[in-house]
């Protein structure tokens, strides 16, 4: 399972933060746990493949904001039962 954390650039308040989860859902199929913050500027979804980032990059800046910087770190599932 990986974790995405992009920078975002534009984001002003909660609607900001809702438009870029919903562009994140619609474009990577498997996101969990999407969150953005317009204060941290900063969105970040767990999946289990690594998805078209150059073509999300894309996917938000056609609804107006900046996707600056991507990481991809990989993320352990925890859990009750481990």
């Amino acid at each position: 399972m990986y974790r995405i954390v992009m920078k975002i650039d534009g984001m002003m308040c909660g609607m900001c933060e809702a438009h870029i989860n919903d562009v994140i859902r619609k474009n990577v199929k498997d996101a969990k746990k999407v969150v953005s913050s317009h204060t941290k500027k900063e969105s970040s979804f767990l999946c289990d493949e690594i998805p078209d980032l150059n073509g999300l990059k894309q996917a938000i800046k056609q609804t107006g904001y900046e996707a600056e910087d991507i990481r991809v770190e990989t993320y352990e599932k925890k859990g009750l039962f481990r």
